[in-house]
């Protein structure tokens, strides 16, 4: 049990705080409401973008990095459709430091031109080396660009193309940062062997006189219930050809959504796996295949990848999946098969929680979500999940007409 403390300041930043007193090293995270979802179809890859920005200096840190690490301090931060999040560990003694330049960027990000031009080029690199340059690297544009008609999600973080980065506006990225990047969009955590009073102090000190931006709730695209099947055949230079299916499901909040997850889980998680067990194990088809789902925060997808062994076709490979994915529909699946997975979902929830970041990072998504607590309700809901809402959720998921494939063809 995670004993959690919350605090909200006048403008809206929510403040969560759990007391670790094993280590005198602390952990300061701070998760913006903002990602690809929120960006203008013209101007994509601009939150990836904007991460980068962020350690360019402030108005009072010219360095961000420099006072961090002078404080005995690291620092990182990714993004993702979702939610950019920011995080500090150090001395709990210095976790002042990490008040301080997080509050100034987030009241004053210098954002010049020679800052902006600079991580245009750094960024348009990164786009080039994980997507232009390396086998299979357009394959996450193809298959988001198959499966999603209206909503954001329809391309991935890094942006549509290095074009939109390239010539990515300054107004545009002004104008992101003073939307999102405010105090009532975000959530601060701090984990470590410092007291709730403290921290809420510490809070106000550095956060309470920054005005909020009254973001309120994303008004997004809804994405059209998809009535029949997708498909998209692509040839490329790649050493061997990949099958990839997406099939729509719920969103974050769902009741259902612990219920997906465990269905992908069943699906590959592990060497005991149906498709381990059934397709990998037995041999001549795959030399990989998985399911995972994306996780989003609105409806997302799960996926099935498999990648084939020279001279097999799609269509062996895809009759042995189909196999599989009928007999879970149908109510194949024992309570061993949800309990094993069950736990392993405890397990891996108990071990992310042991450092103080990854702690601090799980507090803050659940406050994100509706309330930080509810990380000590999460495994119980996992383990409530029957073979009969297994079987109603893979039912109704996986159907053909509800699935967008994407078949990557090597042409070697």
């Amino acid at each position: 049990m995670i004993e959690v403390n919350r605090h909200v300041l006048g403008n809206g930043l929510k403040v969560v705080h759990n007391r670790n007193a094993a280590t005198q090293m602390a952990a300061f995270n701070l998760l913006y409401c903002v990602g690809s979802r929120n960006e203008n179809p013209a101007h994509t890859g601009l939150a990836h973008l904007l991460e980068h920005l962020m350690f360019g200096g402030s108005e009072n840190a010219p360095s961000f990095d420099m006072p961090l690490q002078e404080a005995g301090g690291e620092n990182n931060a990714w993004t993702t459709c979702d939610l950019t999040n920011y995080y500090e560990v150090l001395p709990v003694a210095n976790i002042e430091t990490a008040f301080w330049l997080e509050s100034d960027r987030m009241n004053g990000l210098r954002l010049d031109g020679k800052s902006l031009s600079v991580q245009r080029s750094v960024v348009a690199e990164e786009f080039k080396q994980r997507v232009l340059n390396v086998p299979y690297g357009d394959l996450t544009h193809l298959w988001r660009g198959l499966a999603y008609r209206e909503h954001p999600y329809r391309w991935p973080v890094i942006g549509l193309s290095v074009e939109d980065i390239e010539t990515m506006p300054a107004g545009a990225v002004r104008d992101f940062y003073k939307r999102y990047y405010a105090p009532d969009n975000a959530v601060l955590s701090v984990v470590g062997n410092i007291g709730s009073d403290e921290v809420f102090r510490l809070a106000e000190k550095w956060f309470g006189g920054i005005q909020s931006a009254g973001v309120g709730k994303a008004e997004l695209p809804e994405e059209p219930v998809q009535d029949s099947g997708r498909v998209l055949r692509v040839s490329r230079n790649v050493p061997n050809n990949v099958l990839l299916r997406a099939y729509h499901i719920c969103d974050r909040f769902s009741g259902d959504y612990q219920a997906c997850d465990l269905l992908s889980d069943v699906l590959s998680n592990g060497r005991s796996s149906r498709f381990f067990r059934n397709i990998f194990a037995k041999g001549g088809l795959v030399s990989s295949i998985d399911a995972s789902i994306t996780g989003e925060l609105d409806a997302g997808v799960l996926l099935i990848k498999a990648q084939l062994l020279p001279g097999v076709g799609f269509e062996s490979v895809e009759r042995a999946i189909d196999d599989e994915l009928e007999k879970v529909a149908s109510g194949d699946v024992t309570e061993e098969e949800i309990e094993k997975n069950a736990n392993r979902f405890e397990s891996n929830m108990l071990f992310s929680v042991i450092n103080n970041d990854e702690r601090a990072y799980n507090l803050a998504y659940y406050e994100l979500l509706g309330d930080a607590g509810m990380i000590n309700d999460e495994a119980r809901k996992y383990r409530s999940v029957t073979k009969e809402c297994l079987a109603s959720v893979a039912g109704a998921v996986l159907r053909k007409e509800n699935c967008s494939t994407v078949y990557y063809e090597s042409s070697l």
